[in-house]
């Protein structure tokens, strides 16, 4: 029985897509895996944090990018030695790692525990205030960043080689993905599905509502922060500009290209945002139409805009659309009536 579960249709299908991305580096160029996929690794595991809170918990939260950059920063202040700006701790690189995500991690349960007790439009501008906070505070606090950001930050030796950022960003993808699916299925998972449908109800049965909110916020910050170490090991640096409205914003955008009620979504979404900006621009004879690099993201406002009108549930929506079409059993033929059509007449 187990066998059988395990056997799907979607669990084959997830290992044959984890097989051909592993074997990309020797498919595709060098450019497309370590820009390309590399980035949608990152920003998908980064997005999936959205889903997550949005679909288990009908929080949809423009923070998550916030708490992407509170890593980076952490890191880059424990790690590099001898830098103009930060705290210039000079730790070993592992060490670095684990301070950059409790620090993140225990952020994000401040901020959960704050925003716990608001809901819908509330909490989304309350994550979005966040958002305008964190800019701010690495911004103006020089021993924490400033304006100039923290520059050459080194990612550990082991993780020396463009590709296996890449493959590292990988299994952190398939591990995100597989933990979330499986919490959805948990107790934890199931009571914060209840209390994203009926609050009131989940509190009277005893159920403590905001510290399951705070805590689903909490993981989200966990995850989010697994996300901002590779994304300054990737990127060499991080500035306050990184963390502005508008990543922070264009984030959420790509969970909701890719479908904000699929997990999914989260990596196609990413997928699709970063194939977009890197090659987009690029096609030949696309600036006699108007479309420049000032204007992108009105191009990606227009993207998100079809894709809403086609399918509210994204580009995931589409596909599982599509997968039950494709899998429906056929009806079967209608049959006459016993006595013939003579009979029936």
């Amino acid at each position: 029985m187990t066998a059988r579960r395990l056997l799907t249709r979607g669990n084959i299908g997830l290992a044959l897509l984890v097989v051909v991305l592993l074997a990309m580096p020797n498919l595709a160029s060098a450019f497309f895996v370590n820009f390309v996929l590399t980035q949608t690794m990152m920003l998908g595991v980064a997005a999936a944090t959205i889903v997550f809170l949005a679909r288990y918990g009908g929080m949809v939260s423009l923070a998550q990018f916030l708490l992407v950059g509170v890593a980076g920063f952490m890191f880059g202040n424990a790690a590099v030695e001898g830098g103009a700006r930060g705290l210039n701790l000079g730790m070993n690189p592992w060490l670095a790692v684990v301070f950059a995500i409790v620090i993140t991690t225990a952020v994000a349960f401040v901020l959960g525990a704050l925003a716990s007790r608001t809901t819908g439009l509330y909490f989304l501008m309350l994550t979005l205030v966040y958002a305008v906070i964190g800019f701010f505070v690495f911004a103006q606090i020089v021993e924490l960043s400033g304006p100039g950001g923290i520059t050459s930050i080194q990612r550990p030796d082991l993780m020396g080689p463009p590709v296996r950022l890449y493959y590292a960003g990988l299994v952190l993808s398939v591990l995100v993905y597989l933990g979330f699916k499986a919490l959805g299925r948990a107790t934890f998972g199931l009571t914060l599905q209840g209390v994203r449908d009926d609050p009131i109800r989940m509190a009277s049965l005893g159920y403590n509502v905001p510290m399951h909110r705070t805590l689903a916020f909490t993981l989200a910050g966990f995850v989010a922060g697994l996300s901002g170490v590779l994304h300054v090991w990737w990127n060499g640096q991080i500035d306050p500009a990184s963390i502005a409205i508008g990543p922070s914003l264009i984030l959420l955008i790509m969970a909701v290209i890719g479908g904000i009620s699929y997990f999914e979504g989260a990596w196609l979404g990413a997928f699709v945002y970063v194939l977009a900006f890197t090659y987009l621009r690029d096609l030949p004879l696309i600036d006699q139409i108007g479309i420049t690099e000032a204007r992108f993201n009105t191009v990606i406002g227009a993207v998100v805009l079809l894709i809403m009108v086609l399918s509210p549930e994204g580009l995931a929506g589409i596909a599982a659309r599509v997968w039950r079409r494709v899998n429906k059993p056929a009806s079967a033929a209608p049959t006459a009536p016993a006595g013939g059509p003579s009979s029936a007449a």
